[in-house]
């Protein structure tokens, strides 16, 4: 049986040229296969490894940096085109505008995301060796150019190699621990470790132990969910409001009144919430679509929030110290009576979406932001952490500020999580799907429940350790009712944030560095 594997192996390090990168992009795509929706994670195992093998013949070519760095390049375009292919529908909600860009936008993010793949490849070569030493530099190397994915630019770690393991809640309850960064660099040394099965004395050592591994974490994380009592916070009801408006329909004037009705009629549906809460930027008028302007919608939430209160996405407007109009996608509560308790104005920005990098330079080439709004939004300066009345204190996050690992709390710790969001730019599948699973590491991560608001879904309740309660699956209109899970004690993730990640990269490299040197 080995000696087919040893033949593919021999077979993939001989290849150059096209061949090479053909083969890194084919395995990149199936890799993306390991990720939401489809969480077949060993694809994404066997794909590392592929690229590993494929590495293994780039160290002997007369240029292997350069070698390295394509073929890195081919593996990421092949996975990132596939992983995030759902990126197309945010222009096709206005095709007459932004449906041209698409070509561009097909190839220029995954290729510009690519980049930092190559960035590992070229990085791996500088001190490949044969071996099982490799097996750490490989990790080691495409775990900090992930790490640098999502930082460098406003950072974007969507689909970092730690959200493979999707289908195992057991294992992603590791993230308690270390982080999806540190479940990154396991996950990357476990698909490395089997490129030791295609060498021509194959060598089991390396990918048993891995594999045992993550036996002892899926042990562990369903031992957890098991023993972890998460009870329910006293008299608070949760009414998570899914309009399910699609984005073309949004901003229509024909529309605006029928997109009001909705909120307010799930709003008023039969039961008893003492929270209700509305997804992001939730209809509430004309133009400029800004809530402080709507007289009508205020008296409205006034009537709404007898004894209860609403959380809300909305657009919020206002003029700087030069007079300036400054618009900012922000967060209202409101309590009793329609009283405003807080307003948080979104930290962490889409590019493209909600504003337009190098704007004088691009937007003289033609290019614009998804949004309607005129000119980029301005930044806030969250995270915030928020007091209520009668509820623990609440962070929100918009979108996909989900993302970002370590900016998801502020300065004091919450009792729950508040994410609003509109995945109806996601399209209708994949998307939604990725970003509720980043919801639920962020919720294990922290030990702290994660409410999501999604405008047409996938609406939902999770709890601490990253349980979905109850949902409201995509494109239905309705409500999420139930109760708030209560916060669980702060895990290690929540106290030390990426220490201990970082402790596993030095103790990677430090293991790279014992295996080289026995060479």
């Amino acid at each position: 049986m080995t000696a087919p594997l040893a033949d593919l192996g021999a077979w993939l390090g001989r290849l150059g040229g096209w061949r090479r990168l053909g083969v890194a992009f084919a395995a990149g795509a199936f890799s993306a296969l390991g990720f939401e929706p489809f969480e077949v994670f060993p694809l994404l195992l066997l794909g590392t490894a592929v690229l590993v093998l494929l590495f293994d013949g780039a160290a002997k070519q007369a240029h292997p940096v350069r070698a390295g760095a394509l073929a890195g390049w081919a593996f990421g375009f092949g996975q990132f085109l596939v992983g995030l292919h759902w990126i197309v529908y945010a222009f096709l909600v206005e095709p007459s505008q932004h449906a041209w860009q698409i070509p561009f936008v097909a190839v220029l993010l995954p290729g510009g995301l690519a980049l930092f793949i190559a960035l590992a490849g070229a990085g791996a070569m500088l001190l490949w060796r044969e071996g099982p030493g490799r097996v750490f530099w490989f990790a080691l190397c495409y775990t900090l150019a992930e790490w640098l994915r999502g930082h460098i630019l406003t950072g974007f770690p969507w689909n970092i190699a730690g959200y493979g393991w999707g289908a195992s809640l057991g294992v992603l309850q590791s993230t308690a621990v270390i982080g999806v960064y540190g479940l990154t660099l396991l996950t990357l040394l476990f698909g490395a470790s089997l490129a030791e099965f295609f060498a021509v004395r194959p060598k089991w050592h390396m990918p048993a132990a891995l594999a045992g591994l993550f036996v002892v974490l899926a042990l562990g994380g369903n031992l957890r969910l098991a023993l972890t009592r998460v009870a329910d916070v006293p008299n608070v009801s949760l009414r998570l409001v899914q309009p399910d408006v699609p984005q073309a329909e949004k901003y229509e004037r024909r529309y605006l009144a029928r997109n009001w009705q909705r909120l307010v009629a799930l709003t008023l549906a039969p039961g008893r919430p003492t929270i209700v809460i509305w997804p992001e930027a939730a209809a509430i008028g004309g133009p400029p679509y800004l809530l402080a302007r709507q007289p009508m919608a205020l008296d409205v939430i006034a009537q709404l929030t007898a004894g209860r209160l609403l959380m809300t996405g909305a657009l919020r407007g206002e003029r700087d110290e030069n007079g300036q109009a400054r618009y900012y996608n922000s967060f209202y509560i409101f309590g009793g009576d329609g009283r405003l308790i807080a307003t948080y104005d979104k930290a962490h920005l889409v590019p493209f979406g909600e504003y337009l990098p190098f704007e004088k330079t691009l937007g003289a080439l033609g290019l614009s932001k998804l949004t309607e709004m005129s000119g980029s939004f301005s930044t806030g300066d969250g995270p915030h952490t928020y007091d209520l009345p009668g509820a623990p204190a609440v962070d929100p996050l918009i979108c996909y500020e989900i993302l970002f690992p370590e900016q998801v709390v502020g300065r004091r710790r919450p009792g729950w999580i508040v994410n609003v969001t509109d995945d109806s730019w996601f399209g209708p599948w994949a998307g939604p799907r990725q970003h509720l699973l980043v919801a639920q590491v962020r919720a294990i991560e922290q030990g702290l429940p994660v409410i999501r608001a999604a405008n047409t879904g996938i609406s939902a309740i999770i709890d601490p350790l990253g349980r979905i309660r109850s949902q409201l699956g995509l494109g239905r209109l309705g409500t999420v009712d139930g109760r708030l899970p209560a916060a669980i004690a702060a895990p290690p993730y929540a106290r030390l944030g990426d220490w201990l990640f970082w402790l596993l990269v030095c103790t990677n490299a430090a293991l790279t560095w014992l295996s080289f040197k026995g060479k």
